[in-house]
Order: C-alpha cells, then sequence, then structure tokens
C-alpha cells in the first residue's frame, strides 16, 4: 500500500513525525509532500497568484511553498510515479471539529485527495488550552493512530467521501474508545478576536477561539471528544441542501409563469 503523507503545520511539524510513525505501521511505501511553513486555518484553498516551489529532502520526502492543496496536486501530478492508495493528512496540532473542518488545511488535503478518487482521512490531535506550541502532547493520536485507521483501510467508502478523525486531550491510556459520529456546529459567538498594538504603535488584530462547547444531541464529534473518546466521522464534498430544491424551483417558477 502506497500512502502519501501532507499536513497544514509544515514539513518539519512534531505532528508529522507522529504520522509517519503511525503510517509505517501499515506500510513501508511512504511518500511525503507538505507545506514547507505552517499553513494551518488555509482551507482549501489553491495558490494561483505566485508560482509554486517543491523542494526535496530525501528520497520519497518534498517540501512545497504552497498549500495543503497544492502539496497533495503536486505529489499527485508531478511527484509521485502513480497515485497512492491512500492519503493521511496530520497529525494537526489541535482540534478539527464541527464546522471548522471549513478553515482546516489538515481536512481540506483530505478534500483534495478524495476528489482525485483516493482514500483519505484527515488525522488531528485535540490539546487542553491555548499557548501549548510545539508542548502539544501527541501520545493519545500516536498509540491510537495506527488502531483507528486498519478498518477504515479495508472498508469500501463512497466516491467524494473522507473521514475526519480526532483524538482527544488526554493521555492514551485514558481514551474510552471510538465514537462514530456526526459533524457537530459550533457557537459563531464563541470566536475572539484579540486586539493589540505592535512596538512600531500599528494595531493588529489576532483571530483566537475559545473552548469546545457542548451542541444539542449527543452523537457530534464535539460530544465525542468531550467525553473521551476518538471521534471518526464521514464527511461528504457534495454540499447541496437537496431538500431546498424543490422549493426553489417552485419559487422560479411562479416568479417566471408565464414568461
Amino acid at each position: 500500500m502506497r500512502i502519501l503523507l501532507t499536513n497544514d503545520d509544515g514539513y518539519h511539524a512534531p505532528g508529522m513525525a507522529i504520522l509517519e510513525t503511525i503510517a509505517r505501521q501499515l506500510s513501508d511505501d511512504i511518500w511525503v509532500c507538505a507545506p514547507a511553513e505552517e499553513q494551518s486555518g488555509a482551507g482549501h484553498s489553491l495558490t494561483l497568484s505566485r508560482p509554486v516551489r517543491i523542494r526535496q529532502h530525501e528520497e520519497r520526502r518534498w517540501s512545497c511553498s504552497g498549500t495543503p492543496t497544492d502539496s497533495v496536486m503536486m505529489a499527485i501530478g508531478k511527484l509521485m510515479p502513480e497515485k497512492p492508495d491512500l492519503i493521511l493528512s496530520g497529525v494537526n496540532r489541535g482540534a478539527n471539529l464541527g464546522d471548522d473542518v471549513t478553515y482546516s488545511g489538515t481536512v481540506s488535503a483530505a478534500i483534495e485527495g478524495a476528489l482525485a478518487g483516493i482514500r483519505s482521512i484527515a488525522l488531528s490531535q485535540v490539546y487542553a488550552k491555548e499557548g501549548m506550541g510545539d508542548a502539544v502532547p501527541f501520545e493519545a493520536a500516536e498509540a491510537w493512530g495506527a488502531k483507528v485507521l486498519r478498518p477504515l483501510i479495508g472498508m469500501d467508502m463512497p466516491p467524494r467521501t473522507l473521514i475526519n478523525v480526532n483524538f482527544p486531550a488526554i493521555p492514551a491510556a485514558d481514551v474510552r474508545g471510538i465514537r462514530v459520529t456526526r459533524q457537530g456546529f459550533h457557537d459563531y459567538a464563541r470566536s475572539s478576536i484579540v486586539e493589540g498594538t505592535d512596538p512600531r504603535g500599528y494595531r493588529y488584530y489576532w483571530f483566537g477561539l475559545h473552548g469546545i462547547e457542548h451542541s444539542l444531541g449527543h452523537d457530534s464529534d464535539l460530544e465525542a471528544i468531550d467525553d473521551g473518546y476518538i471521534s471518526v466521522t464521514p464527511l461528504q464534498l457534495d454540499l447541496t441542501h437537496d431538500a431546498s430544491l424543490a422549493a426553489l424551483r417552485s419559487a422560479y417558477d411562479a416568479e417566471f409563469a408565464g414568461n
């Protein structure tokens, strides 16, 4: 099994080393192409206004000057002799839960793989508090990663779908198990904008987030993490709201009736 590894924290991020440790429990045919620098929050963005540059570090290992999406596209389109059988994106430093998946470069790298028809899985390690930097512990992800992935590798996945995995911010021995979940939804008001003044006297703003909050029901990725479980969430790329199609068609039929 040929596995492509990528992330949005950057080629040298601690989570990439953890991801490779996990992947080598599944295969020895490992390839790496990841952003040269951190691209957290890049979403499913593509670099169009400047050239993308590739640097080879070792055999089957490259960094990319662009986004996570660029990295996957370059690996598939230019660097690898054949498409990979599996794309693993992560292990992200921090949660990718609820509607935050729309911002996530980690999830978006897996989205790009799914668009290319490749089995793709995003993995993220939740951490307990802000400001931890490289001190974020990946113990739960490292201990449980291969256990979570093995069933996913063997199962049939519908086209244009991917899997989003999050590990709770607790020691591996305290993880209560694996829970298959729905995507939750955050309270939008939880966002914070931190205001400050730089050394030259100019004002700046920095986006931050408050802690994880509960949502209605008890089947979402948010609750699973809060309860000490690993969340495994299937995501689909078709964003069409089918229930609205008939109403919209009726509205336009009524508006233009007789024309």
